[in-house]
């Protein structure tokens, strides 16, 4: 059979094209195998990602503990509910590993979740997935719902184990240690970052680093035998301890809230703290938050002890008089006009706070127990405007602590003009931060040694208990002398012993308290200037008990209260500093003083009263009646009727006949004051602490206006008085 000559022409091309290809086919082969490589990709790689399975080794991220080891914060396991949906999982249809019935799934897991039942059955009806979750609703469950959900035998229902980070006293200091969640990154992996507060400004220390897992698989990615495991440990993050008191914040978490829901203010803030050492023991404000639920975060996201500031108020009157006591300024029996101070060139009058009607002429001491602006304008032309701005500066104002908190914001001294001068003075227009007030607090009560706040205590390894990193107590400052702030100390104490005092409402059974109120002004945020009415104020306390030695420091700050008719901003504010002073004091083991008598009674109008009568009401009321005046009717009184005393205090009643003076010998300051007003005379104090002696005979008729020069003098002065004539020589015979 004879051959075509096209049949060998075809057969020729058939053979080049497949000699071709294998040609490619080989060369291809020939290259993938000395580079290996295919497309770009290194083949060996594909291979690992396909058989080499590896697994992220989370670490454990650190404990918040309080002073005392008390847990604070800590990760705990939470899990997460998982629904596999494709039937190709499961190999034995008796034992099914996926959702066989998703309406019966759907009832069974709505008691568990917060979802409708129709909602987790759309869920579990998505065509081609191969597993669904359930949103938030389905996070963070505990490990005892994560059981009641297993003993329901539900097919195809399986859990996520991974940490969560737990707060197990709740809303507690939460804008100080703040919070942690899980977030996830560009590569899809999942971490627990701090995100405000000691767990934000501490990520680091607390987060420590992942660690890793690897391990060859077969095709569905199980562990083949004999395989090895390359293991690389997590190392596990720090632990914190703050020096928040776990005790201490409770007694101020309990007390703001019965003061918030009573009196529902805008704002709350307080600050207890160790003076001899800067250390925070609580901190606290309102509006507050939940940090396991993040719930009420957005009405306040900073922590506006640290973060934001306030102008002072009167509070900033401590600081001023310690000044004036350390410049030796301040005569606590030097008299002056209250009511209203002109200064040049400013048309409207710096006025007290009673409207600018004054008190007439009193003591400094009294000025300080009043809250007078009036005494302490005048107390700024004796230190002098250049000294006063160097005390500014010594006690820590116009800079950040250095507490180590993020966002710490520094205050301003407004001390440009001379009107800002006085209104410095006295704690408006300067603005500062409270934990600023807390520092410079510390100087009055720690004896002229101002410590610098803090909130870590120290930083401790989790695996060796070794300590990386303690924080010890420091000096800020020295602003003023320890003489100067025991006299400081004194004075404040009076303005809650006092019944001319504005913090007589802070007074507490047992403990003797010094400290200073305020009353600061509001500015509008719409209009700059300063809010009106009765409630718009920042009102606040800072106090230090016991008032000889001070072991607490107590800072509170109420802004805007709903107050009631018979109610005054001091209220609230003492509904949270009492409670929290008195019940730390004692959980410190503080001792009550034996001595301290805070009995109060209230008196009754002796107006028009025969003199024997209003002896004997006044008595029956707890007090000590002295008569000015040698008739026998009742025609003034001081304290006023109806004013709150303390047991045996000294209440002078005038009567309608010639005026007399008793003998004042051993009397106080206040006391001798009360008798110079009612008879209308002219004071000159001489020296300080109790009446040594008096110019006007007792019993001697005198007319209104003439001089009273009554000479002081302290028990140690009269100590050493008596110790000097002991030790005159005799004369010679």
């Amino acid at each position: 059979m004879k051959k075509r000559p096209s049949m060998n022409i075809g057969a020729a091309i058939l053979f080049g094209i497949f000699g071709l290809l294998f040609f490619v086919l080989m060369v291809r082969f020939v290259t993938i195998q000395v580079t290996g490589e295919a497309e770009g990709k290194v083949l060996a790689s594909q291979a690992a990602k396909k058989y080499i399975k590896s697994h992220i080794l989370e670490a454990h991220r650190g404990t918040i503990f309080d002073g005392k080891g008390e847990v604070i914060a800590e990760d705990t396991s939470a899990y997460t509910l998982v629904a596999i949906l494709d039937p190709s999982i499961t190999s034995d249809p008796k034992k099914p590993k996926h959702v066989t019935d998703p309406e019966k799934t759907a009832k069974a897991l709505a008691p568990y979740l917060d979802l409708k039942e129709s909602e987790i059955y759309d869920r579990l009806n998505q065509d081609g997935a191969y597993q669904v979750e359930f949103g938030s609703a389905g996070r963070d469950l505990s490990h005892q719902m994560m059981l009641e959900i297993k003993e329901e035998n539900i097919p195809g229902i399986t859990f996520r184990k991974e940490a969560k980070r737990f707060y197990p006293n709740g809303s507690f200091a939460p804008h100080l240690i703040g919070f942690a969640q899980k977030t996830t990154g560009d590569n899809g992996d999942s971490k627990t970052v701090g995100k405000m507060g000691v767990e934000a400004s501490f990520d680091d220390v607390l987060s420590g680093k992942d660690g890793s897992v690897e391990y060859k698989s077969d095709v569905w990615g199980y562990l083949l035998p004999n395989a090895d495991e390359h293991v690389t440990s997590p190392q596990d993050g720090n632990d914190i301890y703050l020096t928040i008191d776990k005790k201490v914040q409770t007694f101020l978490e309990e007390a703001m809230n019965e003061v918030q829901k009573k009196y529902k203010p805008k704002k709350m803030f307080a600050i207890v703290s160790d003076p001899k050492t800067g250390k925070i023991l609580a901190m606290s404000q309102r509006p507050t938050f939940h940090p396991d639920t993040r719930e009420g975060l957005l009405d306040n996201w900073t922590n506006f002890i640290v973060e934001e500031t306030i102008e002072p108020g009167s509070t900033m009157k401590a600081f001023s008089l310690a000044a004036a006591v350390n410049e030796g300024k301040f005569n606590p029996n030097e008299a002056y006009e209250s009511g209203k101070y002109y200064v040049d060139n400013v048309p409207n009058p710096i006025r007290d706070h009673n409207g600018g009607e004054g008190w007439g002429t009193i003591s400094y001491l009294e000025g300080v127990q009043r809250s007078s602006n009036v005494a302490f304008a005048n107390l700024l032309d004796k230190i002098g405007f250049k000294k006063f701005e160097g005390y500014l500066n010594s006690f820590g104002f116009g800079e950040p602590t250095g507490v180590g908190l993020p966002h710490e914001a520094s205050g301003s001294i407004l001390y440009h003009y001379p009107i800002e001068k006085y209104t410095t003075i006295f704690g408006q227009g300067t603005t500062v931060t409270p934990l600023q007030m807390i520092q410079a607090e510390s100087a009055i009560a720690n004896d002229g040694k101002m410590m610098q706040p803090y909130v870590i205590s120290k930083i401790v390894d989790p695996n060796t208990k070794k300590v990386v990193e303690e924080t010890k107590p420091k000096v800020a400052g020295n602003p003023i002398t320890k003489e100067s702030a025991e006299k400081v100390r004194e004075y404040l104490e009076s303005t809650v012993t006092s019944e001319e005092g504005t913090g007589t409402r802070f007074a507490i059974e047992g403990y003797s308290v010094a400290g200073k109120s305020g009353t600061a002004q509001i500015p509008d945020p719409e209009t700059g200037r300063y809010m009106y009415g009765k409630e718009n104020y920042l009102f606040s306390f800072m106090g230090m008990a016991p008032a000889d030695d001070p072991q607490l420091i107590v800072y509170v700050g109420i802004q805007q209260p709903e107050l009631e008719p018979t109610e005054i901003g001091s209220d609230p504010v003492a509904a949270v500093f009492n409670p929290v002073m008195q019940n730390s004091l004692k959980y410190l083991n503080i001792k009550p003083q034996e001595k301290v008598s805070l009995k109060k009674h209230s008196l009754p109008d002796t107006k028009e009263m025969s003199v024997e009568e209003a002896k004997k009401e006044l008595e029956k009321a707890g007090a000590s009646p002295v008569v000015v005046g040698n008739g026998s009717r009742v025609i003034k009184q001081l304290p006023q009727a109806g004013s709150r005393i303390l047991e045996g205090e000294r209440v002078v009643i005038k009567t309608d006949g010639d005026i007399t003076i008793p003998d004042m010998k051993g009397w106080s300051v206040r006391d001798v004051f009360k008798v110079a007003n009612l008879a209308g005379l002219k004071i000159n104090m001489v020296g300080n602490g109790y009446a040594v002696s008096q110019n006007i005979q007792p019993g001697v008729p005198v007319e209104k206006g003439e001089p009273l020069v009554v000479n002081f003098s302290t028990p140690e002065e009269q100590v050493q008085q008596g110790e000097d004539e002991n030790t005159e020589e005799p004369p010679l015979n």
